[in-house]
């Protein structure tokens, strides 16, 4: 497999502006026409038993499981903030098998729950020859979906914490995405992870800086990033008005990306 598409998007929660409505069914075909391999989702609902009361067209089970069914096989979730209704955190989603995963909690303070999901994908490669059926797994792309705090130094503490784990838990030639909602409107995280872990936010790549994605509506602030380390980038795209607009507060970034 030589191309890869992936996505992320902080889905808030599946309600819309102010929590007035579900969204989560608009939400998840919209997804779907993305056609992405691997999704990395932020506010993702695990558990909510009030909604259902609610909301008429609440859907039963975790959110990662409804957007997920049928299209992407393979799922993981992290559970970050708990409270007494119920739960949320990060998800990742995939077309293909996931060898190993963990959910590591990187909060600051009480206040915010933060966390790192990473798990690890087996992406398929094709053997020469004719026949697309003789695939085989070529090892593991390390994928981690984030969602760092509002506050400037909880950011700086989880950046730290980011860096240590990528250093002891990957290895330094494996394939890395690192994706999700960073709040970084003055783009200082870029730079050190660049610096640190010779990885690069995709947009800068392909565009020359990062993507706008906060607020949806008119997207003025930088908060959401894609990061890579061995792999070239082929297509980046922000995904704002239209049927996009009604959704979640952030818009929805994906990329094309190619093994070298």
């Amino acid at each position: 497999m030589n191309t890869l598409k992936i996505a992320t998007y902080n889905i808030h929660k599946g309600l819309s502006y102010f929590n007035h409505r579900v969204v989560l069914h608009e939400l998840r075909e919209r997804l779907r026409e993305l056609d992405a391999d691997i999704v990395f989702l932020q506010e993702v609902q695990g558990e909510h038993t009030r909604h259902g009361e609610r909301y008429h067209n609440y859907p039963e089970g975790a959110q990662h499981d409804f957007i997920a069914e049928e299209v992407w096989l393979h799922s993981v979730y992290g559970k970050n903030s708990v409270y007494e209704a119920g739960h949320h955190g990060n998800a990742i989603l995939s077309r293909f098998p996931i060898l190993q995963s963990l959910n590591t909690d990187v909060s600051a303070h009480r206040f915010e729950s933060r966390g790192l999901l990473h798990c690890e994908i087996n992406l398929p490669e094709k053997k020469n020859g004719p026949d697309r059926q003789n695939e085989t797994g070529q090892g593991g792309v390390h994928c981690l979906c984030a969602h760092f705090g509002l506050f400037a130094r909880g950011r700086r503490a989880q950046t730290a914490a980011l860096i240590d784990y990528v250093r002891n838990e990957i290895p330094p030639d494996a394939p890395l995405i690192i994706a999700g909602d960073f709040n970084d409107w003055r783009n200082q995280l870029s730079q050190i992870l660049s610096s640190e872990l010779h990885i690069n936010d995709v947009f800068h790549l392909h565009r020359g800086k990062p993507a706008r994605s906060f607020p949806s509506r008119l997207p003025m602030l930088r908060l959401d990033r894609i990061y890579v380390r061995g792999f070239e980038v082929l297509h980046s795209n922000v995904h704002t008005g239209g049927n996009w607009l009604r959704l979640s507060d952030h818009a929805a970034l994906s990329a094309q990306l190619k093994k070298p």
